[in-house]
């Protein structure tokens, strides 16, 4: 891609991060048949009012210890909320146990307080697997945009424990399987493209200042920092028409999880821009449910 449209996609990238979104709130559509909800349970004692889960069960328990699918919101870090992720419920009638996470903005603490949360939710998880019937070993990540690089680098870091903080360090925050759907990778290659850093983002609100005197800071919470061939296997979805996050970001943790023997499937959408319609074709829905099924359920534990 010729560094004039790296330019340009950048520029969209900066104008789009440096908007307020003003969240508003969800109204929750009525659950399928067949499933039950546990709203709003803080995943850390007395902590922030961003630190909580909804997990979506079967109304009536089997007995048995389901696969967890965790949906982790986007937003720039910034904003959104787990009530946007309420087709996690609908992951239930496939086998599954689902839950959707909230975590602290940028605005309440800088990086790595994201990554943070998401590692103590899965713990939390895994510390409660008896009393909701989840099987601790078998859980997958998944998001989009700013929820894709966190699930991307919970998959990535999940054999370091330096983002493990707080409660249930007993438990792992590794995952078995992981969805990442156009989420930055490697923040410091932006700093490649002029114009990057041009007014406020939310890459620098993330950061807790610009990527120049964070560089540090910026290897740490790129996904890709972290790949070893101890990887859970990627599910990589990624528009070649995104012109916020480039597809780039995706090409680079493809190839680094590919050159460490890390199972990853890697499909570029074709006219895909940042999320939209082109990403909820039956191929692609197909593609993740298929995943799903063949690293929760039909792979041996």
């Amino acid at each position: 891609m010729a560094i004039k449209e790296l330019s340009l996609l950048f520029a969209l990238l900066t104008t789009f991060l440096s908007m307020e979104v003003n969240s508003q709130e969800v109204v929750r559509p009525p659950l399928p048949p067949g499933v039950r909800a546990f709203l709003d349970v803080p995943y850390v004692t007395n902590g922030h009012e961003r630190q909580k889960l909804d997990l979506y069960l079967p109304e009536k328990p089997d007995n048995s210890k389901r696969p967890v699918v965790v949906r982790i919101h986007g937003g720039a870090w910034r904003h959104g909320d787990k009530s946007g992720q309420q087709s996690a419920a609908n992951y239930v009638k496939q086998g599954y146990i689902g839950v959707a996470i909230n975590y602290r903005f940028s605005q309440h603490a800088p990086f790595p307080a994201q990554i943070e949360d998401c590692k103590a939710a899965i713990r939390w998880l895994k510390a409660h697997a008896d009393e909701y019937g989840i099987d601790p070993e078998r859980i997958a990540v998944m998001g989009g945009s700013a929820g894709g690089h966190l699930a991307a680098l919970l998959g990535t870091s999940g054999d370091t424990k330096m983002f493990d903080i707080g409660e249930h360090l007993d438990q792992s925050s590794n995952v078995r399987a992981v969805v990442d759907q156009y989420g930055p990778t490697d923040l410091l290659l932006a700093t490649k493209t002029p114009g990057y850093e041009r007014g406020a983002s939310a890459v620098t609100q993330f950061l807790g200042g610009p990527i120049s005197t964070k560089r540090e800071l910026a290897i740490k919470a790129n996904p890709i920092t972290y790949v070893t061939a101890e990887d859970p296997p990627f599910l990589i979805l990624h528009g070649d028409a995104d012109p916020l996050v480039p597809v780039n970001q995706s090409d680079e943790l493809h190839k680094a999880l590919r050159a460490t023997g890390v199972a990853s499937n890697y499909h570029v959408v074709k006219g895909g821009a940042h999320g939209g319609e082109a990403f909820k074709v039956p191929k692609y829905k197909q593609l993740v449910k298929k995943f799903l099924q063949e690293q929760l359920i039909e792979s041996p534990k």
